[in-house]
């Protein structure tokens, strides 16, 4: 690849990465009540059982994943016995991450599960929305194992007005007796609650790590579309010659990380260099922007040859626009197909080198 492509991938992926933030969720409850069953549900890559869990304190324990840009701390211990122990533990651990100066670091949101098979609201689950609430982390109650709720989550939020919301949840279908199966709820409605209290600096990182909800990666996507194309847009202002079509090229292999970042996947150097020359259709062409550029006006239609063309605002913005969603939908697709499951870099090159042969054809023929 060429040096000065090469710097200016890794450039982009590097900025990817920081703009996608990192995530933190506390998720607290009693033993039983179906925390890893939730985590491994909404999360990539089966973060309870695969993560890397260090503990902080006896009864808190932090889940990593190397790749996924979110933290989950798992508190346990608040059964009646033991209950203010825990939460002694928790407010010194949210004070000492609420104070650091890097906000990737702070909490930015609390689940507090408890189940429906309990029917209660303990005094631990009460004191812990309020320990939250003190410290300005917004909590969403869920109710797990929700099979027939009869009150109960109207019961949940009375008892616990402080919790910005409370959603019941089956995290896994459930046979039940003669046969009669009941499928998983709640989940989508748990991962978009979420979403809206996640600030946005840490939005990203929590669309990318959730497996739940292939519309909010989506949406999250095309925002960064829109603003790749408003910078291509801006470059074609004063229209410039094709001969100058690498100019476009920052803003391209800037919007595919982006987009990847907001799919989840892992954001590598030599991923995007295959993407690039997926785009050319000839890993040889990875070295010239202009042949990059050059293959996309191969599948946009009432536009001609590139040679000795002048790209426009308009065409720029058009370019872009098309590459994204191009690879929005084939990422989409993909997931679709996997039921949530990251595909490899293999995978995708091949898939978005097919789609646009596709496009190619179809203006062609």
């Amino acid at each position: 690849m060429d040096l000065a492509l090469g710097k200016m991938i890794r450039e982009k992926v590097e900025q990817a990465m920081r703009e996608r933030g990192h995530a933190t969720v506390l998720i607290a409850g009693r033993s039983g009540v179906g925390k890893s069953t939730l985590i491994n549900a909404v999360f990539q890559g089966h973060l309870a059982e695969t993560g890397h869990g260090a503990p902080v304190t006896r009864e808190i324990r932090e889940y990593v994943k190397p790749g996924m840009p979110i933290s989950l701390i798992d508190s346990r211990g608040l059964e009646a016995d033991r209950y203010k122990e825990t939460l002694s533990q928790l407010e010194r651990l949210i004070i000492e991450r609420q104070r650091e100066a890097d906000p990737n670091r702070h909490v930015h949101c609390g689940w507090v599960c408890l189940s429906e098979d309990s029917r209660r609201v303990d005094q631990g689950e009460i004191a812990l929305v309020e320990l939250l609430s003190k410290y300005h982390v917004p909590v969403v109650v869920v109710v797990t194992k929700s099979r027939a709720d009869q009150g109960f989550r109207a019961e949940v939020q009375r008892l616990l007005p402080r919790a910005s919301n409370v959603v019941s949840v089956r995290a896994i279908r459930e046979l039940m007796d003669e046969g009669h199966e009941l499928p998983p709820k709640g989940l989508p409605e748990l991962v978009e609650i979420t979403m809206t209290l996640i600030p946005e600096g840490q939005k990203t990182a929590f669309v990318a790590s959730q497996k739940v909800s292939l519309a909010l990666k989506q949406k999250r996507a095309r925002t960064v579309i829109m603003a790749a194309a408003t910078s291509a847009g801006l470059v074609g202002a004063t229209p410039i010659p094709f001969a100058d079509a690498a100019l476009l090229v920052p803003i391209q292999v800037g919007m595919l990380a982006g987009v990847s970042a907001c799919f989840g996947l892992e954001l590598d150097d030599a991923f995007f260099g295959t993407l690039v020359s997926s785009i050319a259709g000839t890993a040889g062409a990875t070295a010239l922007g202009r042949v990059i550029v050059g293959s996309l006006f191969k599948f946009l239609p009432g536009v001609g040859s590139a040679a000795g063309s002048v790209i426009t605002s308009a065409t720029a913005a058009t370019l872009t626009t098309t590459l994204g969603e191009t690879y929005l939908q084939v990422l989409s697709k993909m997931l679709e197909k996997t039921h949530g499951r990251p595909p490899t870099p293999a995978e995708i090159a091949k898939s978005l080198s097919e789609a646009l042969n596709e496009k190619r054809a179809g203006k062609n023929s």
